[in-house]
């Protein structure tokens, strides 16, 4: 039988493959959203409601995008596809990482490879997958920080690597949390689980309007 006749399985939930059998069977079913390889275990998504997902989801990326909008030299992705290591491909909800460099590159065939700075997940709750195996995958390929929404918990976890271990950052007096990696990404936690997007949106521009954010932006300026 030549190479060309062999049937491809299918993706399955809980099938054990490496990274190249995990491509090569995802690329062969196009109508398949959402296919994950956390630590050698295919992952697949069931469909997703507005209230428990889709909303925070698009209030992520309307936080994130406004960032995006001020900070040249970042990238910013929605649901992209992620290779991590030979065990780990996760497509994380949000990613951004620095363009010019970072910690991660962009391959030949238009996949994120390496670790994206900051990776966010929108979960059920702390019995998910997003808060045990992947991010014990992300923390051991070096993301620099982690940020879980648990929505069915109304919680945020906003995850810093140091020293090999994910230690949570803390919210300030207002509850607003500011990135450590990426300067004037600040989150107003308390506004966003209350879905106040347009007060999220207004301490973000604050972090911008600050002197360490402009000198990151200097500083991704002249990387590029």
């Amino acid at each position: 039988m030549t190479q060309s006749t062999v049937k491809i399985p299918p993706l399955e939930n809980g099938d054990r493959l490496t990274r190249l059998e995990f491509e090569i069977r995802y690329q062969q079913m196009t109508h398949v959203k959402k296919a994950e390889l956390i630590e050698g275990i295919v992952y697949m998504g069931s469909p997703l409601r507005i209230n428990k997902h889709g909303e925070p989801h698009a209030n992520i990326m309307a936080w994130l995008g406004l960032y995006k909008a001020y900070t040249n030299g970042v990238q910013l992705g929605d649901n992209c596809t992620v290779r991590l290591d030979p065990e780990n491909e996760p497509q994380p909800d949000a990613l951004l990482r620095i363009e010019k460099g970072g910690q991660s590159i962009i391959s030949e065939d238009g996949y994120v490879e390496g670790a994206p700075e900051l990776v966010v997940e929108i979960a059920a709750s702390t019995v998910s997958i997003d808060l045990h195996d992947k991010l014990k995958a992300y923390r051991r390929n070096q993301v620099q920080e982690y940020l879980v929404w648990r929505v069915d918990d109304n919680e945020i976890d906003w995850f810093r690597l140091k020293e090999e271990k994910y230690v949570k950052l803390q919210a300030n007096e207002k509850a607003i949390i500011k990135s450590e990696i990426y300067p004037g990404l600040w989150l107003d936690i308390n506004s966003l689980l209350n879905g106040n997007l347009a007060t999220v949106l207004n301490i973000l521009q604050q972090g911008i309007a600050t002197s360490d954010h402009q000198t990151f932006v200097d500083q991704l300026t002249l990387n590029n």
